[in-house]
C-alpha cells in the first residue's frame, strides 16, 4: 500500500491495474486501517480519476454477490447522491416508471446517507423485503420488468471498509462509486452525479466498465438528478464516444419549477408522495418524475429523443404500468 500511497501523493493517478491491487489490499484484513485511512484520503485531496474509479469498482464487483439476469439489455438508474436537496426519491420513482414503459430495470441503492429517506427507507415504508436472493432477484426481474438491489446485501465485503470509512468521517472514492458497482451486467445506464465536475469522468468510468450506452446527468442547482429549475449538464456515451450538452425542462414541454417544490421529507412521507406520482397526480412532483423517467429511457436507447422518452413516461404512468411494477414488488397494502 505504501507504493500506491506514495504515487498518489505525488499527484501521479493510478492505472485500472495499480488501482485494482490497491483495492484488493484495501479489502484485505491484514492491511493497517492507517494506511488504507491515508491512501482514501490522499486520493480524496489529488483528486479521483477515472481509472481509480473504474479498478476500485471492478474489484467491487468481483467481490459482489452473483446475479442472475433473464436478459443482458438492463438498466440502472442510480445516483451518487450527496446533494443534500432533501427532495422526494426521484430515481426511485423513475425506476418504477422505466420498468412501466418495458424496461428490464436493476435499481441499486442504499439508506439515506445525506437525506431523510434513501432508495431502501422509501421502498421499506412501502412494504418491500430488502434483502432477496439471486434467484428472487432474477425472478422479479423476469415477471416484474424490476428489481431492488440493496447495497449492503449484495456487496458483502464492504463491511471490511466502513469502520475505516467511519473514522474518517469525510468523503472519499467509495462516496462516488455506488452507482458504479451494481452486480448486474448493465447495458445501459442513467447515472445521477451531484458534482458537475465529475460529469465526465463519470462517464469515462461508464465507457471503461463497458456500458453500450449511458447518460451522466448533473441537475439545475448541482442534483445528483434532473431537475426543472434550468439547465440540466449531460454527457452521453453513444457508439464509443462521449458527447456533451445542457438539456433545459421548456425544451422538452415541461414547466420551470424551483427546486425548492421538489421537496420531500422521511420515508413515509415520500412513499406517499412515489405512489401518488405513480397514480398520477399532477405537479411539479410528477413534472421532475417525467423528466428523469425520459432521460433513463432515452439513455437505454428505446427512445430517440428525450422527448419521445417522456412521452413514453406519461404512458407508462397514466396506462397504470408503472404503478402495477410497484404493487408486484410489495405484498403491502400501502400501495393498493
Amino acid at each position: 500500500m505504501k507504493r500506491y500511497l506514495e504515487m498518489v501523493l505525488s499527484g501521479e493517478n493510478l492505472t485500472i491495474a495499480e488501482m485494482k491491487q490497491a483495492a484488493k489490499l484495501i479489502f484485505n484484513a491484514e492491511t493497517p486501517q492507517a494506511a488504507v485511512g491515508g491512501f482514501l484520503t490522499a486520493l480524496r485531496a489529488k483528486g479521483e480519476s477515472a481509472s481509480e474509479m473504474t479498478g476500485l469498482a471492478q474489484v467491487i464487483r468481483e467481490k459482489a454477490v452473483t446475479i442472475p439476469t433473464p436478459t443482458s439489455d438492463v438498466i440502472d438508474n442510480c445516483g451518487t447522491g450527496g446533494d443534500h436537496s432533501q427532495s422526494l426519491n426521484i430515481s426511485t420513482t423513475s425506476a418504477f416508471v422505466l420498468a412501466g414503459a418495458g424496461l428490464t430495470v436493476a435499481k441499486h441503492g442504499n439508506r439515506s446517507i445525506t437525506s431523510k429517506s434513501g432508495s431502501a427507507d422509501v421502498l421499506e415504508a412501502l412494504g418491500v423485503e430488502l434483502s432477496i436472493t439471486p434467484e428472487q432477484t432474477n425472478d422479479a426481474l423476469v415477471k416484474n420488468k424490476i428489481a431492488f438491489l440493496y447495497a449492503p446485501h449484495v456487496h458483502p465485503a464492504m463491511k471490511q471498509v466502513m469502520s475505516i470509512r467511519r473514522s474518517l468521517a469525510v468523503p472519499t472514492i467509495f462516496n462516488l462509486i455506488g452507482p458504479l458497482t451494481n452486480p448486474v451486467e448493465l447495458k445501459t445506464q442513467l447515472l445521477g452525479v451531484f458534482r458537475r465536475d465529475l460529469l465526465m469522468t463519470m462517464a469515462e468510468v461508464l465507457q471503461q466498465l463497458g456500458r453500450e450506452r449511458a447518460l451522466v446527468i448533473n441537475g439545475a442547482g448541482h442534483f445528483d438528478e434532473a431537475t426543472l429549475a434550468g439547465e440540466n449538464h449531460c454527457v452521453l456515451l453513444e457508439n464509443g464516444k462521449l458527447r456533451t450538452f445542457t438539456i433545459h425542462p421548456e425544451e422538452v414541454g415541461l414547466p420551470v419549477v424551483a427546486n425548492d417544490q421538489l421537496k420531500g421529507g422521511d420515508a413515509k412521507l415520500n412513499a406517499e408522495i412515489m405512489i401518488n406520482v405513480l397514480k398520477g397526480k399532477r405537479g411539479a412532483h410528477r413534472d421532475v418524475v417525467l423528466l428523469n423517467a425520459g432521460l433513463g429511457i432515452f439513455a437505454n436507447g428505446k427512445a430517440t429523443t428525450i422527448k419521445q422518452g417522456i412521452e413514453l413516461a406519461k404512458e407508462s404512468i397514466d396506462s397504470g404500468s408503472a404503478l402495477k411494477c410497484l404493487k408486484g414488488m410489495t405484498k403491502s397494502e400501502v400501495t393498493r
